[in-house]
């Protein structure tokens, strides 16, 4: 656990008045979250950007909170608290406009899950958006992609019971607690325990947090957020589907949807997307070559490459499938420019980088 982790996990049991926003507000002015919770008077909290009320509201129940007693409702749960301070933050949700600062888990996430597609939907799916779900969450688990979606009923499901039964990586994100008390919906926690025997249960909101209508929306953009892409199969022009979609197009992230019966409700979303742009999808393929994922195994072995110094460490260690400038290299690394450029050719010869032009660099595949 980070050593600012039960500072985060102090400031998030605040009645969810303190989301992303507001938190940011508290580190930038205070530099850190442990010295705001132990040092920070409500003029303070005041300075910082907050309302009057809630800066009282924290000092009041500051005194009140036993934080180690906190702490082990979540060890006595078999949660893990991940921070956006924590290196193992999966760095495609870091990129996303107001990411999460605090994640409660139950499972772990994998170097692995940075390969991951979204597959979203209706919960009243007909036949066909059934047959299709299953057919590409089944072909997309056994290519070696990592299922993300919201543990709903429907389409989520079938995703996720896709990836469980071909032993696949797969994470749930959902907008409720994740202790086993208020894991939402109740139909799906012996669905919950089969995901974190290989993969993760999710969730933003502290233990305890009922699965209220507002959730989920927010909820959404953590789906989209884990993944390369998006895929909607069935869903209505009004939904949470589509606002899955939306996010990740803002995210700039791909977005897929299969087509459906222009008599259909549930194929309205979809096929409206694909009038827009969407990448549709008739067969997993289609989403694999979009992707350049066709052969994934080796992807995920380039994501394994080993330096053979440690300034090709300090370079692989911040690249991904996402480009990253040669400046942005020189910045992080802390490496001077003539010492960066000779390591990248090198790398770039034995296979382990590729410079997509403009000096804009991604791990080789």
């Amino acid at each position: 656990m980070h050593p600012q982790a039960p500072y985060f996990h102090a400031f998030n049991l605040f009645n969810e008045r303190i989301g992303p926003a507001r938190f940011k507000k508290i580190i930038d002015h205070f530099g850190s979250a442990e010295y705001a919770w132990k040092e920070g008077s409500a003029s303070d909290f005041i300075e910082s950007g907050l309302e009057e009320d809630l800066s009282r509201e924290i000092v009041l129940k500051r005194s009140q909170m036993d934080l180690g007693l906190e702490l082990k409702k979540l060890e006595k749960e078999d949660i893990k608290i991940l921070t956006i301070l924590d290196e193992e933050y999966p760095k495609l949700l870091k990129q996303i406009y107001s990411p999460p600062y605090i994640l409660y888990i139950k499972g772990s996430f994998k170097p692995e899950d940075e390969f991951a597609l979204a597959i979203v939907g209706t919960r009243r799916l007909s036949m066909y958006g059934k047959q299709a779900a299953i057919m590409i969450a089944r072909e997309i688990s056994q290519a070696g992609m990592t299922i993300v979606s919201g543990l709903a009923q429907g389409i989520d499901t079938l995703a996720h019971l896709a990836a469980v039964e071909n032993k696949s990586r797969t994470i749930a994100v959902i907008g409720s607690g994740i202790d086993w008390q208020s894991v939402f919906p109740p139909g799906n926690k012996r669905l919950a325990q089969m995901i974190i025997q290989n993969g993760a249960l999710i969730s933003e909101y502290p233990p305890s947090a009922a699965a209220l209508k507002h959730h989920f929306p927010a909820r959404n953009r953590i789906v989209s957020g884990l993944a390369l892409g998006t895929l909607v199969v069935e869903a209505p022009e009004k939904s949470g589907a589509l606002l899955t979609a939306r996010h990740a197009l803002d995210q700039n992230r791909e977005v897929f949807a299969i087509p459906g019966p222009i008599f259909s409700e549930t194929s309205l979303g979809p096929n409206n997307l694909i009038k827009i742009g969407a990448k549709l999808v008739t067969q997993t393929a289609d989403i694999l070559d979009e992707l350049n994922l066709r052969d994934l195994a080796q992807n995920i072995t380039a994501k394994q490459i080993l330096p053979d110094t440690k300034e090709e460490a300090a370079i692989i260690a911040i690249l991904s499938q996402e480009p990253v400038t040669i400046d942005k290299i020189i910045q992080e690394t802390k490496m001077d420019t003539a010492l960066t450029t000779s390591t990248l050719v090198l790398m770039e010869m034995k296979g382990k980088v590729k410079n997509l032009g403009g000096m804009q660099y991604v791990l080789a595949r």
